[in-house]
């Protein structure tokens, strides 16, 4: 057998894309709960009002350049017919969780990865913690452990309380820090004995590409935007620490974005971007494994003339709070050149920073590839980087499913998890990695984060709702649920 006994197989989901009922149960609403839906074509917006009544949206999201609100502006819900939020309704989970992890169940989950919605558990972060809140994670963790799945919370995935973009800035300010920890330490206590593995923040390395859905920055200049992830490797060590100390079997792990580089072409300058682009990613992920910022990023940081907004003891508290597993989401690869008749805007992700389509991999309809060797390549990375255990905890691919016979054949998703899954066996078997396990991006189908719509669908288990949160929201099984079901039973021996 080449995957462990007790590998953790199971799926992946956000509380931003999934769970729905914003309003309900005492909640409070967070940065992503402001953002509009979108398409491949069209960008999402974060909606804003100006203390003269002016109301208005800016693409505050992946892929867009803006970086700033209007002067004055601070992000809220408004109560306008053209503007929709998908987050609001998305997959509903909070009804249905019940349902939901039976299916799971069914279909043989060891694990279920979730995030934990921080203005839900603290709608005042200063105040007193949300007993409604917590009371609904309480009984989705037990709900898990009466099936025998292993609860996996993200204290942090794009779920910044809005309160916070609204009056300081979001992670700019250092006094989020503390406050984190302390929300994060009310879940350790409320949970001790229940959840032994969590994560701090879902792709933190993604600040720099989307700073206001990662860090809840209105304003986001470089110096801002280093600040944002100064701060939340601060809160993640005290995370840590408090976790050790108070909850010994609890397991803190930190989470990366991650795409393994390639150059397009044999020209070296191609190669040296790729290394450049890949080296900034492991930046985030050298901060919270080994403690230190690499010097590399030191002196990118020196020459834009940022500073880093240290204070007494912080180095100690970043060595001290290093993770204690290496998670990561691994899509596909990217592919660099820095020849402009190569340069696309389309295919592969390409988006104008040197990221060219890989003619070798097949795309789908947002253009991404599936590359059948990322995940091994991604492991060997981390593996000989870090020397630690590691965890894929999102891959997958999003497809417009089309119900045919009262189902959806998806073959194409079977045809991508089993060369991935296939990837990750030849690491463990053949490079000696130490995988945890991997879990499936969306399992259920939820709102794409990119696009903000439901078309884009991940899961295995088909949601009936539309873009617009129309449908009856009935659950039902793809071909890939039958063909994941299989996998887990032979723990990833039977592919076909």
């Amino acid at each position: 057998m080449t995957f462990r006994k007790d590998f953790l197989w199971g799926g992946a989901t956000a509380a931003n894309q999934y769970e729905g009922a914003v309003h309900e149960g005492g909640a409070a609403l967070c940065t992503g709960d402001v953002m509009t839906n979108g398409s491949h074509t069209v960008r999402r917006q974060v909606t804003w009002k100006k203390p003269d009544g002016e109301t208005g949206s800016t693409p505050l999201c992946f892929g867009s350049p803006e970086r700033h609100l209007p002067d004055g502006a601070v992000p809220v819900e408004l109560d306008d017919p053209k503007y929709y939020y998908p987050s609001h309704i998305a997959s509903d989970f909070y009804h249905h969780y019940k349902e939901d992890i039976a299916l799971m169940a069914k279909e043989g989950f060891k694990c279920l990865r979730f995030s934990v919605k921080w203005s839900r558990v603290f709608p005042d972060p200063e105040g007193e913690p949300n007993e409604e809140g917590l009371r609904f994670y309480e009984k989705v963790v037990d709900e898990c452990l009466k099936y025998g799945i292993e609860p996996l919370i993200t204290l942090h995935h794009y779920e910044t309380p809005l309160i916070f973009a609204q009056k300081c800035n979001g992670w700019n300010d250092r006094r989020l820090v503390d406050l984190f920890v302390k929300y994060a330490s009310t879940l350790f206590d409320r949970f001790a004995g229940k959840v032994k593995y969590y994560l701090t923040f879902n792709e933190i390395n993604l600040v720099e590409a989307a700073p206001y859905v990662t860090a809840g920055l209105i304003h986001a200049d470089p110096q801002n935007i280093a600040n944002a992830a100064y701060h939340q490797f601060l809160a993640s060590a005290k995370t840590v620490i408090r976790a050790h100390e108070s909850h010994p079997d609890i397991k803190v792990g930190m989470m990366l974005a991650f795409s393994p580089c390639y150059g397009l072409t044999s020209d070296p300058a191609d190669q040296l971007l790729a290394s450049e682009r890949q080296n900034n990613t492991l930046a985030f992920s050298d901060v919270m494994m080994t403690g230190e910022y690499p010097t590399y990023k030191l002196l990118d940081y020196q020459r834009q003339g940022i500073v880093l907004p240290e204070e007494a003891g912080d180095q100690e508290l970043l060595k001290k709070g290093v993770c204690d597993f290496l998670s990561f989401s691994c899509y596909g690869s990217a592919t660099y050149t820095t020849h402009e008749d190569a340069l696309i805007g389309e295919g592969n992700g390409a988006n104008g920073s040197g990221q060219a389509a890989n003619p070798y991999l097949k795309t789908n309809a947002w253009g991404w590839g599936t590359d059948p060797q990322c995940l091994r390549i991604a492991l060997n990375i981390f593996n000989n980087r870090y020397h630690c255990p590691l965890f894929c905890v999102e891959n997958g691919i999003g497809w417009n499913d089309q119900v045919e016979d009262g189902t959806v054949h998806d073959d194409y998703r079977i045809d991508y998890m089993r060369v991935n899954i296939q990837s990750m066996k030849d690491a463990v078997e053949l490079d000696g990695v130490d995988l945890m396990g991997y879990l499936y991006w969306g399992c259920v189908d939820m709102v794409s984060n990119g696009e903000g719509e439901m078309a884009k669908r991940y899961g295995q288990i088909y949601v009936d709702a539309d873009n617009h949160g129309q449908g009856s929201f009935k659950r039902s099984v793809k071909d890939s649920y039958y063909w994941y079901q299989k996998v887990i039973a032979s723990n990833g021996e039977d592919l076909k």
